[in-house]
């Protein structure tokens, strides 16, 4: 198995508010540096490690790059919390910038697409993408894999979720049906993961996509029919402004193939200039992405080894066991299985929907645990040692008691400490993170690194700025061509 991460984070004040600054020069270009770019927002780091053999291994290169950028970050702090901090109005959260080039103007009129679609607010959320790949998989197993990820889902949002609570400045003119904790902190008292419910990545428009995972033809083609299907609210958006600035990229239900939200993506390494599309359709599935993880707010680097170990034996789990084909039925029903685990999943006697009847969240959880006990054995047995085992004990020790699961853990860690207020607590697991990470030793030579990987992220961005020989225009027309699409 090898295993990379990705990790979102705002950059927050010591106040608790978003800052509003540029991203960091210290931490080099967005557009091309390796390991430290932004999400949608300027204010929104995304640190990416390499690709790891083993689950320490890869803890090791995200707390490096930690200690790289909490250095660089002056007096604001990375926010500990999937939920955003204190945001200011919705137009004024800063989007993200990638300098004067054709592909870095693509990149931010695409998130301003996003801010005109969704909303700004919807768009700071920030958690840990987890990419998974063995070799040997072919596109069935990739696909077979990604159904039985999809109907298991919920029972990682139940354990790892850590987004019950929120500051009332996200929903701010929104209907949302979210209880008060306290003036400015909103909450659902059995809420396991609200960033993966009803008030996180969810679209009206992409609802009514209903986008099978039986193959990756069947896959394919429902992207691309919402990559070219013209969308009449968007459509009325317009491509551009009357003052000649662009407001998305496209006016067709998803601008590229990264608008479309869901747990779980298969995915392919892209050659510069390449549709993702047209890479899964040429080259085949390479690797899955986990996109359901929550930042783990007790953990410095957002997430810990013992987390991955078990992602590593869900995964498994997923691909080892029958994979029936879905159908649109099942589909809806997944849905309402993630909206009702994220409001609720540590409510007592919680049905989800499974096969046509309902079973109890728990039951089914308890089974799914007792099932991954021997992939867990198989694993220690091929590696040595006992620490996958020990990965999935802790595990189903939370899920026999739920007062231990993160989300739980948050809500009562408010309420204890920090005066039920999110902002307090969340702002409180930041700075004692950024404290933790800069008492770490620091590996020799590895501010020299950082800092070089910096300045050649600048060079490359320059480089590509200078390659240009086109208008933006006639590069957006050719980018979005359909035709790019194909395999």
């Amino acid at each position: 198995m090898r295993r990379g991460v990705e990790k979102e984070s705002l950059r927050a004040l010591p106040t608790a508010s978003l800052a509003l600054t540029p991203h960091p020069t210290a931490l080099g270009s967005a557009l091309t540096h390796e390991t430290v770019t932004t999400d949608f927002s300027e204010s929104q780091l995304e640190l990416i490690t390499g690709v790891h053999p083993s689950a320490e291994a890869c803890e090791a290169e995200l707390t490096e790059i930690h200690q790289a950028v909490h250095r660089s970050l002056g007096d604001e702090v990375m926010w500990a919390s999937s939920m955003p901090c204190q945001l200011p109005a919705d137009e004024t959260i800063p989007i993200g910038r990638y300098g004067a080039s054709n592909i870095g103007r693509a990149k931010s009129v695409y998130r301003m697409g996003l801010g005109h679609r969704y909303g700004r607010r919807m768009q700071t959320i920030s958690g840990i993408h987890y990419n998974w790949s063995m070799p040997g998989l072919d596109n069935a197993d990739h696909f077979a894999l990604i159904r039985n990820f999809r109907r298991h889902s919920f029972l990682l949002l139940t354990l790892f979720g850590a987004s019950p609570a929120l500051c009332a400045s996200f929903v701010a003119g929104r209907e949302h049906g979210l209880q008060p904790l306290t003036d400015g902190t909103l909450h659902m008292p059995h809420g396991t993961s609200l960033r993966m419910g009803r008030l996180g990545y969810q679209s009206d428009a992409q609802s009514s996509l209903s986008v099978s995972y039986n193959s990756l033809d069947g896959y394919a083609a429902s992207l691309q029919d919402a990559l070219t299907r013209p969308y009449p609210a968007y459509e009325q958006v317009g491509v551009m402004n009357p003052g000649g600035e662009y407001n998305q990229l496209s006016t067709t239900l998803l601008q590229i193939e990264n608008e479309f939200y869901g747990t779980i993506r298969p995915k392919r390494t892209i050659r510069s200039g390449e549709r993702p599309l047209h890479a899964l359709r040429e080259r085949g599935v390479e690797y899955i992405e986990v996109r359901c993880m929550d930042l783990d707010p007790f953990e410095p680097v957002g997430i810990a080894a013992s987390t991955m170990r078990f992602l590593d034996i869900f995964l498994l789990h997923c691909w080892l066991t029958d994979s029936p084909d879905d159908t649109p039925q099942e589909l809806g029903a997944l849905a309402r299985n993630q909206h009702r685990t994220a409001s609720a999943g540590r409510e007592p006697g919680l049905k989800l929907e499974r096969r046509g009847g309902e079973v109890s969240l728990r039951d089914w959880g308890r089974e799914l645990l007792a099932e991954f006990a021997p992939i867990a054995r198989k694993i220690d047995e091929a590696l040595g040692g006992s620490l996958y085992q020990e990965a999935l004990a802790q595990s189903v020790e939370r899920w026999d008691r739920p007062d231990d699961l993160p989300s739980a853990r948050v809500l009562a860690e408010m309420r204890a400490g920090h005066r039920c207020s999110h902002l307090d607590f969340v702002a409180a697991r930041s700075m004692a993170a950024r404290d933790h990470v800069l008492d770490l030793p620091v590996a020799e030579g590895l501010m020299a690194r950082f800092e070089q990987s910096a300045r050649a992220s600048l060079d490359a961005q320059a480089a590509i700025e200078a390659a240009d020989t086109i208008d933006f225009e006639t590069f957006r027309q050719q980018y979005l061509d359909p035709a790019q699409l194909r395999g």
